[in-house]
């Protein structure tokens, strides 16, 4: 047999334990996340091919961000490897015995390699790599425009809460407004013509003279009304201006981020097939492929199904039984863009899919779903569906897929 080397991975060094083939513990030590120490590892799993015949079996858990110059080091030279999931990991290495070092751990996953059939990690393609990040980065700002939009509502309460009861929160205009009139007594300042000349100059988007001047009667007239509790002066009116101009940044990078994944994508297999499902546009499409990368490391979909964390929870035991529920064990950012997926294909009514036919067919039965039951329905379904498609490449088509859902 082959030998195995095993790695505990944290932060800048793995502890590694490095067995024979007769299961005995050849060597245990530290390994320092440095190019030295990881070409003298090199040197050493040479040695050990020429010995055995065949490279060494590698395993280690995955630990985010630590295990990445690992995983690459195992990249760069060509060398297959088990990356493992540490929930698996610590089932697969539980014993009755209370004993958590990082070298026990490293000189358990070597044991237990010799007696588990450990499946080799897919390595993905650069293009999914770059598009996880793209993706991961999208999410961030999105997060950040929803934390400003808050900080930014409370202000707004105290300096001019009208305002968002006027023009629609999420629109260009209101953040130019609120960057230019934070509070009322900077309107009543101004006179009507001035106020229609800066939002017809300020505003990115087409807007007429006709409806700028409607806009300027209207915040004036509700300035007039207006009671805030702070002054024009006050420091918090300033925050809100920076509020406003730091999430129209932000929201010009998502558009940039989501122009840079399409670029990237078109022409792909996988962003051809999402395209043609109707109600998936360019973000949701390329944030699909960010999040489920390459479709060819699963082998069915009930496997995607459970890496996507919508699988069903089953818990009987004796005269107890409790409702099926979902894992959630799997990855919640795909599970998220899913779910406003769906909802968004909802509200889009006039371009219709099957899933969205599943989804009301869900609803009008005699026990009928609630909402978010079916809404993962609708997801288990999507899952199913678009695994054959991307397997097979083959493009979504509403009347092809009718007599399937009929039968």
């Amino acid at each position: 047999m082959k030998h195995v080397i095993a790695l505990d991975v944290s932060k800048g060094k793995s502890t590694v334990a490095i067995y024979d083939g007769h299961r005995q513990c050849e060597f245990e030590g530290v390994l320092l996340h440095t190019r030295g120490d990881f070409e003298r590892l090199h040197e050493r799993m040479e040695e050990m091919t020429k010995q055995d015949g065949q490279a060494p079996a590698i395993v280690f858990e995955a630990t985010g961000i630590y295990s990445k110059p690992v995983e690459t080091f195992f990249k760069d030279y060509g060398y297959a490897y088990c990356r493992m999931n540490p929930l698996e990991a610590n089932l697969q290495m539980a014993t009755m015995r209370r004993n958590k070092t990082d070298i026990s751990d490293a000189h358990e996953l070597a044991k237990t390699h010799f007696k588990m059939e450990r499946e080799i990690t897919y390595i993905q393609d650069d293009y999914y790599e770059q598009m996880r990040a793209l993706t991961r980065y999208y999410d961030e700002i999105d997060e950040e425009i929803i934390l400003l939009k808050s900080r930014m509502h409370a202000i707004l309460q105290l300096s001019f809460p009208e305002l968002e009861k006027l023009i629609t929160p999420s629109s260009a205009l209101f953040l130019n407004i609120v960057q230019l009139y934070p509070h009322p007594a900077l309107l009543q300042a101004h006179s009507k013509t001035m106020i229609k000349n800066r939002l017809k100059i300020n505003t990115r988007k087409n807007l007429s003279l006709v409806r700028a001047e409607a806009k300027a009667i209207t915040l004036l007239e509700a300035a007039e009304n207006s009671y805030p509790a702070i002054k024009p002066t006050d420091i918090r009116c300033d925050q809100a201006r920076d509020y406003a101009a730091r999430i129209a940044d932000l929201l010009g990078k998502k558009d940039t981020l989501v122009k840079q994944m399409v670029e990237l994508s078109e022409g792909r297999k996988e962003y051809l097939v999402f395209r043609s499902i109707p109600g998936i546009g360019d973000s949701t499409a390329c944030r699909l492929i960010g999040e489920i990368g390459d479709i060819r490391r699963f082998q069915n979909a009930k496997q995607l199904n459970a890496y996507t964390g919508i699988d069903i929870m089953r818990y009987q035991s004796g005269n107890t039984q409790y409702r099926d529920r979902i894992n959630k064990r799997g990855n919640k950012h795909l599970r998220k863009i899913l779910y406003f997926m769906v909802c968004a294909m909802l509200m889009a009514k006039g371009k219709p899919n099957h899933f969205v036919d599943y989804y009301y067919k869900l609803k009008k039965q005699p026990q009928r779903k609630p909402h978010k039951v079916a809404i993962i329905a609708c997801i288990n379904k999507f899952l199913k569906v678009t695994f054959q498609l991307l397997t097979r490449g083959i493009l979504y088509d509403y009347e092809s897929a009718l007599p399937a859902q009929k039968s």
